[in-house]
């Protein structure tokens, strides 16, 4: 039986305090496995002091982990990829376990879920309390459109099959990519999996390139995009409501006036009411045509990931 060809992931940005650990960690974690590192423009010494620990060193000019991500997917050939953020953070120590797992189950993704452990047992700066309060946020916001599968949706410790890896658009730029590998998975009903991993604070010297607010702000554009276009119906269908609530609202008052003197003083509010409903009726129209526009797309996306064979372990 051949054995599958695993491929480490690490995507840097001036990371060199912690880059050596971790490609130390994880080549021990995985013997045999190749490690990239992928240098985004740092201006410190990454990329040097990861081809010294024995990683196989290539860049990308276009700043954004999104834009990483799709180089590090379009340029590596290998049967189970695994994807670890560059700042020590994530133990290699689970790795192996998700990596058997993808293996053996067969499955499509394997998520790294951060454990939340006390703050003595994973140091003040490892999961700071405003980044675990989005996470949640938007991880529910998720589950709620896409299904109930995914605990943590913004890890940054992940496995893959290759059919994943080479059937992902890989759109994004920056940290929401996190949002597309998920509603990927969910969106083609990937079998995944989820496993707990311990998350420790960044070594001295590290520290963390996630904006806070403007980062999540462009997480939830992500994701609210991204239910538009797969899941058209209930987005429109949605602001459809929304408009003729609002011109029931409007038509309320006009109407009860109507009927207590026959007339209809104030044209513009009717006016006004009658446009907002037919607003609402377009939106639902617009739903129900992009929905089978949806339908055929996700038809070729399935088409596309089963074209691309399975590791025959």
């Amino acid at each position: 039986m051949t054995q599958p060809r695993i491929a480490v992931l690490i995507p840097c940005f001036n990371e060199q305090a912690a880059i050596a650990q971790v490609v130390a960690e994880f080549a021990a974690a995985l013997p045999g496995a190749e490690i990239y590192v992928y240098d985004n423009n740092s201006t410190d010494n990454t990329a040097a002091v990861a081809a010294a620990a024995g990683a196989i060193v290539r860049g990308e000019t276009l700043q954004g982990k999104g834009h990483v991500i799709r180089r590090m997917f379009a340029d590596i050939e290998a049967d189970a990829y695994l994807l670890v953020d560059g700042d020590g953070t994530y133990e290699a120590a689970a790795a192996p376990a998700m990596v058997a797992a993808l293996l053996a189950q067969r499955l499509d993704m394997v998520n790294g879920q951060r454990v939340e452990a006390p703050v003595e047992a994973v140091g003040q700066g490892a999961y700071r309390p405003g980044h675990r309060t989005g996470n949640r946020a938007l991880t529910g916001l998720v589950r709620l459109v896409f299904g109930d599968r995914i605990q943590d949706m913004l890890s940054g410790y992940r496995v893959f099959s290759r059919r994943f890896v080479k059937t992902f658009p890989a759109l994004a730029a920056g940290f929401e990519t996190e949002t597309e590998f998920t509603i990927h998975a969910l969106n083609l009903m990937m079998p995944l999996a989820e496993m707990q991993v311990a998350y420790r604070e960044r070594p001295p010297g590290s520290a963390s390139k996630l904006r806070t607010y403007s980062d999540g702000l462009r997480i939830l554009r992500t994701i609210l995009v991204l239910v538009k276009e797969e899941r058209p119906l209930a987005f429109f269908a949605g602001a459809g409501v929304a408009w003729a609530l609002l011109g029931v609202l409007l038509a309320v008052p006009v109407f009860t006036t109507y009927l207590s003197t026959g007339l209809v003083p104030r044209f513009p509010t009717a006016i006004l009411a009658t446009g907002i409903e037919m607003i609402a009726m377009l939106s639902f129209a617009c739903g129900l045509i992009l929905d089978s526009v949806a339908r055929g797309r996700l038809e070729a996306k399935r088409l596309a990931y089963l074209a691309i064979p399975r590791w025959q372990g």
